[in-house]
């Protein structure tokens, strides 16, 4: 499935509260997390900054890569489960949804290793999500986006999913 270009400039509207670069810190995280939240993160460098605060997300997706450059993914020992799937950059594959789902199946902390891209993922992620999750991912030279998982995060994902072919 590929994403519309009509939905490209909506996706930089976050799906949540944005922290800036600044001001991303262990406390700041902490204040807009709640406690026993299962707590997933899209992105390597994400994943590694909650990694580095030792905050150890349920659900971690990763692809690798960075503004589109190869890096080294984040450190991994912490993971219980580690899971694989292919997405192409700019689409949503069927096998990534289905992993997605497996993910939420399966005993914390899990990581998903895309070949491909991560960054279309929130979408699925935020629709098949347990209702006490929270979902961070980077925004481009901004900073970190936190998003509660409630109905309006469901619905206006669906949305983007369902418009996708």
């Amino acid at each position: 499935m590929h994403l519309p270009e009509k939905f490209r400039q909506q996706l930089k509207t976050p799906l949540g509260n944005l922290i800036l670069e600044k001001n991303i810190t262990k406390e700041n995280l902490l204040k807009q997390i709640p406690k026993d939240s299962f707590v997933i993160t899209v992105g390597d460098a994400t994943t590694e900054r909650m990694l580095s605060f030792d905050l150890i997300p349920s659900l971690q997706i990763v692809d690798g890569l960075e503004k589109r450059s190869k890096r080294k993914p984040p450190n991994d020992s912490n993971i219980s489960t580690n899971l694989s799937c292919n997405n192409p950059a700019g689409e949503i594959t069927s096998d990534s949804i289905e992993i997605i789902k497996q993910a939420f199946k399966t005993k914390p902390p899990v990581r998903i290793n895309v070949i491909g891209e991560e960054d279309l993922l929130v979408i699925p992620v935020c629709i098949y999500a347990p209702n006490n999750s929270i979902v961070l991912y980077g925004q481009p030279n901004e900073g970190i986006v936190i998003a509660q998982i409630n109905t309006e995060t469901r619905n206006k994902t669906t949305k983007i999913l369902e418009s996708m072919n």
